[in-house]
């Protein structure tokens, strides 16, 4: 058993599982090309998703948990689940990481709170942002902590932008450039993502409670189910297409999400009027 700093460890077993499930064979090291190779992996491999929120499930966040559900269960979650899991691999690599929190922004410039978790990491003498848990609109690979420095993947653009102590992750859409989330480089710790993953999956107003929210990434697509609509983006353009009920979803969930729905899953939508 490794211990890892902020009180995770991840025994060597789990990190055998863990490359297995993204399908990574290659050496593994404390460079920025194994971890960029291990980001885009993670991405493509494990979906986002919300599905326990929605059983009236919240995730947990001991990692292994984590590992049980989204390595040896096969299954996705959302940015808490997601970048814990992530911080942890990095750490078993000696990769120094800082959790960070953010706000999303995207879709509204008004305040909201810091529900989004993303990685600060130091590697080659360079500070990079890491971030596995965003979704569609998300990181494919690690993005340099400069302001202005555009990445491109072949279907989506990010920069940072920055104001004062702030920076502000933006993302190039068929409308131009869209603020997605904002943050400092405050660290933060196990106990703020735990009130914050309270909050997301138990607050009666919580976006979360009330819709299924399932994305990938994927090499020449990026997908993204919200309740009974998939939205494709390819080199094309963005494709958005009217699910036909919830045997449908569940068969997207698990062709293109690879996710097995879970017991519950199809009252909770049917009940709640998310899909009909």
């Amino acid at each position: 058993m490794v211990a890892l700093c902020g009180g995770l460890s991840y025994p060597a077993a789990m990190l055998a599982a863990y490359l297995a499930r993204l399908g990574h064979s290659a050496a593994i090291l404390p460079t920025l090309a194994t971890v960029t190779a291990l980001h885009r992996a993670h991405v493509e491999a494990i979906p986002f998703e919300n599905l326990d929120v929605l059983v009236g499930r919240r995730p947990s966040l001991t990692l292994d948990d984590i590992v049980t559900k989204l390595v040896h269960g096969r299954r996705g979650g959302y940015c808490f689940e997601q970048n814990s899991l992530f911080r942890a691999v990095l750490e078993q690599l000696g990769v120094p990481v800082t959790l960070l929190m953010a706000r999303v922004r995207f879709g509204t410039q008004s305040i909201r709170p810091r529900t989004h978790t993303l990685l600060r990491i130091e590697i080659e003498g360079r500070s990079y942002i890491a971030d596995v848990g965003f979704g569609g609109w998300g990181l494919s690979v690690p993005l340099r902590l400069d302001a202005g420095v555009e990445r491109h993947d072949g279907l989506l653009s990010h920069r940072l932008m920055k104001t004062g102590d702030l920076w502000v992750l933006q993302a190039r859409l068929d409308e131009g450039w869209a603020d997605l989330y904002a943050f400092t480089l405050e660290p933060y710790y196990a106990a703020d993502l735990e009130m914050a993953n309270h909050y997301v999956a138990t607050y009666p107003d919580s976006l979360f409670r009330h819709h299924l929210v399932a994305q990938r990434i994927r090499a020449d697509r990026r997908l993204m189910l919200r309740d009974g609509i998939l939205a494709t983006r390819t080199a094309a353009g963005t494709d958005c297409r009217q699910l036909d009920g919830v045997d449908a979803v569940a068969n997207v969930l698990l062709v293109e999400f690879g996710i097995t729905t879970p017991a519950g899953l199809v009252d909770a939508l049917v009940e709640g009027g998310i899909i009909t």
